[in-house]
């Protein structure tokens, strides 16, 4: 059994994998040419093309608490299909996004992925006698990148099972497994993304086998001070209509300016929903306010906050 804080460090291993944050990032929309997951979201970015994506948006919409359910439901169906065209759909896109703001959303998310790859990961690890905190992560990554009983079986053929070979020894001849695939794959894709079993034969080679903290995994420290902060570009406020947003130094950005972007995008507006009011959302406004008979500012007070947003 892994500790709470070592069953966290794998995880922010994972995390930075996926989304280059440790404590992932929980309203990341991404769509990589070639991945056969086409669209993928969230914390640790599970996709369109698996179904699992359905599954999780379904399991959010079901709660009755969900700030954002009302508007993601009506898109549910077409995530059951796996409609690829949501991959350039910019509207769910925004709500995906916007959604990282509620909580419910975050421990939907937490939930959903602890279930869907973390336990039967952690199952699997044990079936085959691996314990250690590093080995345990190695196999959770391949639950969530993808392989792990293919890889598994290659390995097996090489050093035998792992009670015979030893876990430490068995591991370290996956990792190298794993890269060698990783590194020849007809997917243009994958191939880049060797850097995850070289960030784990740097953790071998400095016998990180039990995950002792602090640690550097790809330049980013993971310690008991990172895993306790708060999740990245998730906000909580201010709240909309407390504040005029304007084109200022350092940007504004938060909750009220995300619920704005969303609410152009609500109205066929081509913003991206990210919660920073830059440049591109003082043209968006400049745009709106021209449309509407409004005098052009670029900025959004109060009144407009409250249309857009209300």
């Amino acid at each position: 059994m892994l500790t709470t804080t070592q069953k966290k460090t794998a995880e922010a291993i994972i995390n930075l994998f996926e989304t280059g944050r440790m404590l992932g990032d929980y309203g990341l929309v991404t769509l990589i040419a070639g991945d056969t997951g086409h669209l993928t979201f969230g914390r640790s970015q599970t996709t369109l093309g698996s179904g699992n994506l359905h599954k999780l948006l379904a399991m959010y919409c079901a709660n009755s608490g969900a700030r954002f359910g009302a508007r993601i439901a009506p898109y549910l169906p077409r995530f059951e299909t796996r409609d690829f065209s949501l991959d350039n759909d910019l509207k769910p896109h925004n709500v995906l996004r916007a959604s990282a703001d509620d909580p419910v959303m975050r421990d939907t998310q937490d939930t959903f992925f602890d279930q869907i790859y973390w336990q039967p990961a952690a199952r699997a690890a044990e079936r085959e006698g691996i314990s250690s905190p590093l080995g345990v992560a190695v196999v959770y990554d391949s639950f969530l990148h993808g392989s792990w009983k293919a890889m598994r079986d290659r390995t097996r053929k090489q050093v035998g099972q792992v009670n015979g070979a030893g876990e430490q020894k068995w591991i370290a001849a996956y990792v190298v497994t794993r890269r060698a695939w990783l590194a020849t794959h007809t997917r243009a894709d994958l191939r880049p993304t060797v850097y995850r079993m070289d960030a784990f034969q740097r953790l071998i080679d400095q016998g990180f086998w039990g995950l002792e903290l602090p640690l550097v995994v790809r330049g980013n420290e993971i310690s008991h001070v990172t895993l306790a902060a708060a999740p990245f570009n998730s906000f909580s406020g201010p709240q909309p209509g407390t504040r005029p947003l304007a084109l200022q130094y350092p940007l504004q950005r938060g909750l009220d300016v995300r619920l704005v972007q969303l609410g152009l995008s609500d109205r066929d507006v081509d913003i991206r929903a990210d919660g920073f009011f830059g440049q591109m959302s003082v043209r968006r406004i400049k745009e709106y306010q021209s449309a509407n008979g409004l005098p052009v500012t670029g900025v959004a007070d109060i009144p407009l906050i409250t249309e857009l947003t209300g």
